[in-house]
């Protein structure tokens, strides 16, 4: 019986499994030996079969594995299922339903924001927020804090003005409707989500006030062209060219306001129109030789003060004023040396400012007065100094005579000043003193001053601040008084009639008006007569004798009369 051999078989690959059940041919003469493929198993495939012990010694031995057999063998991965797709689907759907609960809860929203009475999330007038807001809730909002100042520009320069002194005004209520309406038009309500809709305001403009606040600038806003003058230049006179100026163009400058009015609000900004103006004169060349002469000295202003008898010497360097200098054309006379006006103006207002409290200049009044000296090739001017009304409060005791005798004013001026003040005067009550230059209507004469002193009956007259002559005088008698204050030289009459009196007066010299609203004048005089022929008070000088006047021996009035002009400043004192 043969004996049965398990042998494991591990083919080769391209060999081919033989079945068990078929025997492989003896090599005998009659069969010879038939080489066979070799048949490949599944690696898997383990069979046992058996194999006669004659046929063991038969076979032949198995070759050696090649190097590629000996290598184990990757196995092949399997294929993942395709399952991709149902994710993009589940991530669509889930995208779908998010951006469908967004829309109707937007919607929803909206719905109940256009159902309220509120404007919508972001709209804004002036940079105030009003989305949220009732339309009352906004307009309060805009009123409280939009910014009412518009910066007016020439291009170079600004000014910053309040809108309502432009005649600009907002419509708060009104721009809040509009911003109410405009959050529910269809076409802005992107607009509005995105916080994005400013809404243009509602405003009103009053041309005419506008107009008056404009020209009330003008002098701000306007340069005028400067003529070329001279300047020194190390010593040496030379030709300054010309600058050309610059004024406001009115009308243009109101239609642009008119136009856009809102804008102009909105915006906070207001281009004004300016027009160029040329100098008249472009060459001074011929100025120089003049001016040469008049810059060998400083100029030098003297601002009195008549009221305080007080002078104060302003003195400007050749250096400084050179540049002042401008050539003016002046009809047929040709170019003729003046100040340029802006530039003295800025000067004398600087100087103002040191006079102290209650006292000023008559700014266009000093200006002719320098230019004046200027064109009389001179470098030494006078300019006056001026006092302001002042406030009194009564006190107790006090009526319209004694406040008058204090401040020196007579007593109806501070009575016309004060139209609505009784007789009887309160304790508290508040009056206007006059200014004492009302009481010098005159240009004064500077050099010259008269002083009467009442106390001691006495007169001194002065020239040049040296005493000139000192004479013994009479005044007003207790019911007619001679009024204290400061006056000056009015009128000269050779020989004047005194009709509530009967008097005339020789050598009368009119000094101070008793009655505002009156011709009549308190004065000097020499001895009066009545009739004709009775001569009064010849013997009465040193006491109060007038009835007002200031009286004087004949040859004294006569001295005065001819000696003191119109313009000479009378000081009487208590």
């Amino acid at each position: 019986m043969p004996s049965e051999v398990t042998q494991k078989h591990n083919p080769t690959p391209g060999q081919h499994t033989v079945p068990h059940h078929v025997k492989e041919p003896s090599a005998s003469a009659g069969n010879p030996t038939v080489a066979r493929p070799a048949v490949s198993l599944p690696p898997e495939s383990t069979q046992r079969h058996a194999v006669p012990t004659s046929k063991l010694a038969s076979l032949p031995a198995p070759a050696p594995p090649t190097v590629a057999e000996q290598r184990p063998r990757r196995p092949k991965p399997e294929a993942a299922p395709r399952t991709g797709w149902r994710w993009w689907v589940l991530g669509f759907s889930a995208v779908a339903v998010t951006t469908t609960m967004t829309c109707l809860a937007l919607v929803a929203w909206l719905g109940i924001i256009y159902s309220s009475n509120e404007i919508l999330p972001g709209v804004s007038a002036f940079g105030v927020e009003l989305g949220g807001k009732t339309r009352a809730e906004a307009a309060a909002a805009l009123e409280k804090e939009y910014q009412s100042g518009i910066i007016l520009t020439d291009g170079d320069l600004t000014w910053r003005v309040d809108a309502l002194a432009l005649g600009i005004t907002l419509d708060a209520e009104a721009t809040a409707d509009s911003a109410y309406q405009k959050s529910r038009e269809p076409a802005n309500l992107i607009s509005a989500l995105l916080g994005t809709i400013e809404v243009r305001p509602v405003v009103s403009v009053d041309l005419a006030a506008a107009r008056a606040k404009l020209i009330d600038l003008q002098p701000q806003l306007e340069q005028p062209a400067i003529n070329a003058g001279v300047q020194l230049v190390n010593g040496q006179v030379q030709p300054r060219p010309a600058q050309p100026g610059r004024v406001l163009d009115l009308e243009s400058t109101l239609a642009l306001l008119a136009d856009d009015g809102a804008g102009v609000l909105q915006d906070g900004h207001l281009e004004l129109v300016m027009s160029s103006v040329p100098p008249s004169v472009v060459d001074s060349s011929a100025m120089v030789q003049e001016a040469s002469q008049l810059l060998t000295s400083p100029l030098e202003i003297t601002a009195f003060d008549p009221i305080q008898n007080e002078k104060q010497v302003w003195t400007i360097a050749p250096e400084t004023w050179s540049y002042w200098l401008v050539a003016d054309a002046k009809d047929q006379a040709g170019l003729v040396l003046s100040l340029e006006p802006g530039l003295l103006r800025d000067y004398l207002s600087a100087q103002e400012q040191t006079l102290g409290t209650g006292r000023y200049l008559k700014l266009d009044e000093a200006i002719v007065n320098i230019q004046q000296t200027i064109a009389e090739k001179r470098t030494q001017s006078l300019i006056r100094i001026y006092h302001q009304p002042r406030p009194h409060t009564v006190r107790s005791g006090e009526t319209f005579s004694s406040i008058a005798y204090e401040y020196g004013i007579p007593y109806p001026w501070i009575q016309a000043a004060n139209p609505t003040v009784g007789d009887d005067l309160s304790v508290g009550q508040t009056l206007t003193i006059p200014s004492p230059d009302d009481l010098l209507p005159l240009p004064v004469v500077p050099h010259k001053r008269i002083v009467v002193s009442i106390s001691q009956q006495r007169l001194w007259a002065y020239e040049n601040e040296h005493l000139k002559w000192e004479w013994v005088v009479s005044t007003g008698i207790d019911s007619s008084p001679t009024a204290p204050g400061v006056f000056q030289i009015q009128s000269h009459e050779t020989n004047a009639y005194a009709a509530n009196w009967n008097l005339w007066m020789p050598h009368f010299m009119g000094v101070y008006r008793p009655v505002p609203t009156s011709d009549f004048m308190n004065g000097f005089h020499g001895f009066p007569t009545r009739g004709g022929s009775q001569l009064l008070w010849t013997n009465s000088l040193g006491t109060r004798v007038t009835y007002g006047c200031i009286l004087l021996s004949n040859t004294n009035a006569d001295v005065l009369y001819n000696w003191a002009e119109e313009g000479v400043v009378v000081e009487i004192q208590r």
